[in-house]
């Protein structure tokens, strides 16, 4: 027999659930963003795609909870229903899914219906059906067919709504429609558009369908909530390492105006930026399961590993809503010389001289080489605060489109505009306090466990994940 025991004990069995649906309705893309990989199946735009029944498991750390079937689309579901009509007038049996029973264990490896056929099996064998509905298509003859074949399978369906995003018309008509078949389960799941919210909405509709599963499921419900805010923390505080090496980065500048040695000054700086951004682009991308492989896939902005759009072009502080005058058509000065014992401000050699004669030795200590500079008439060359508010303002528009994108989306990530994204609050000191603490540029124990930049990396992550959820 394939159909199951519906009463059997579930203690430790895995849920089967199989994802069936018209052709092209976006089943495997579910399926990939759920497990948040681009490497299951296979997408593309022409029809059946999908020709075999391919399997995923979810797991709640480490123990299975169950078993996502990817199948074939119902490319026939006229003949198929003709077919299933015929043999219901003239079989003696008495159950509705006993006919597909008898459909799904006759049907020949030739049969036009065999697409069909590979798809009844896998409904048969599965506790529950999430059936893919593309919102922009109208409901057709096609997927009314399809419905009542599948309830005749007498297992719980949830519809899937997909492709969502500015459809609220259709939307709406087909929730009048699948009413009419007593299916008010539904479900909005933009496999595109991806929101966790919607995620943890689907497993606790399997909850109210299925009860001798709930324990098992609410494991999961947690388990992936867990991650999924690790996830997003782990993104956050990556960015937060960002920002932190660029400001704590520093090099002595002579006062003496030397356009040569200004320029590869500034050149490394630039180089120094560029790669810490590169950097952090590539950690976020694995961080989020896309990897750079994917990168092409995806359409996000990238080539070779860095943004496409430089930090230091022209007209990238228009970009990201920082727009000062002529400035914004010169892209990111990145570099600036500044005194650090006054924030930026001009000390002077007089003044430099008396703050070393009254300073403790805990003074000197700490302020010792920025006033031997400024008694030398020397700056530091760090990185100016245009540069460092566009590598806060893009990672964090970033962060905010990979929290919302799903994995099966092929549209291209726009992340040359920032709208309207906003910077923590007290940037300034913020950054003047990171310039203050060049030795913060590297891990270590002694950094992360200090106090003052617990309370510097808090604000940084806190406005990273504060104005959406996670």
């Amino acid at each position: 027999m394939i159909v199951k025991n519906p009463h059997r004990p579930v203690a430790d069995a895995l849920l089967n659930v199989a994802v069936v649906g018209h052709t092209n309705t976006g089943k495997t893309s579910l399926i990939r963003t759920m497990l948040r990989s681009t490497e299951f199946g296979v997408i593309e735009d022409a029809a059946g795609t999908t020709r075999h029944v391919e399997q995923a498991t979810l797991s709640a750390d480490h123990d299975p909870i169950l078993n996502l079937y990817d199948t074939p689309g119902l490319e026939d579901s006229r003949a198929l229903s003709v077919h299933i009509k015929k043999q219901q007038a003239k079989s003696k049996l008495s159950l509705p899914v006993q006919i597909l029973e008898q459909f799904a264990t006759h049907v020949s490896v030739d049969d036009p219906l065999e697409q069909e056929a590979k798809v009844v099996r896998q409904v048969l064998r599965s506790d529950i059906l999430l059936y893919i509905i593309d919102v922009r298509e109208p409901f057709l003859e096609k997927y009314q067919l399809e419905l009542e074949i599948l309830t005749l399978s007498a297992k719980p369906i949830i519809p899937v709504f997909n492709f969502i995003a500015g459809h609220n018309r259709e939307l709406a008509a087909w929730r009048e429609r699948l009413a009419a078949f007593h299916m008010h389960a539904t479900l909005e799941f933009d496999t595109v558009a991806f929101s966790f919210e919607a995620e943890k909405r689907l497993y606790r509709k399997m909850q109210t369908l299925l009860e001798p599963y709930h324990s098992r499921l609410q494991k999961l419900i947690d388990y992936r909530a867990q991650l999924w805010n690790q996830l997003c923390l782990s993104g956050a505080k990556r960015i937060a390492e960002l920002i932190v090496t660029v400001a704590c980065y520093r090099e002595s500048k002579a006062a003496q105006h030397n356009a040569i040695a200004q320029s590869l000054a500034e050149d490394r700086l630039h180089d120094f930026v560029r790669k810490a951004e590169q950097r952090c682009l590539h950690d976020l991308l694995a961080i989020f399961n896309f990897s750079t492989a994917d990168v092409e896939i995806q359409k996000i902005p990238v080539s070779n590993g860095q943004w496409q759009l430089d930090i230091f072009a022209p007209g990238i502080l228009k970009a990201y809503g920082l727009d000062v005058g002529s400035a914004a058509a010169k892209g990111a000065a990145a570099g600036v010389g500044i005194d650090l014992m006054v924030g930026g401000m001009s000390l002077g050699a007089a003044s430099a001289l008396g703050a070393l004669a009254g300073a403790g030795w805990s003074t000197f200590k700490r302020y010792g080489d920025e006033i031997k500079a400024t008694v030398k008439g020397t700056k530091w060359q760090c990185a100016d605060d245009t540069t460092l508010q566009i590598l806060y303002l893009r990672q964090k528009h970033l962060l905010k489109k990979l929290m919302h994108r799903g994995h099966a989306a092929q549209d291209t990530l726009n992340v040359d505009q920032a709208d309207g994204e906003k910077l923590p609050e007290n940037w300034n000191k913020l950054i003047g306090a990171l310039r203050q603490h060049p030795a913060w540029r590297e891990p270590s124990v002694s950094r992360n466990n200090n106090p003052q930049f617990q309370g510097i990396e808090a604000k940084l992550v806190g406005t990273l994940l504060d104005s959406y959820s996670r």
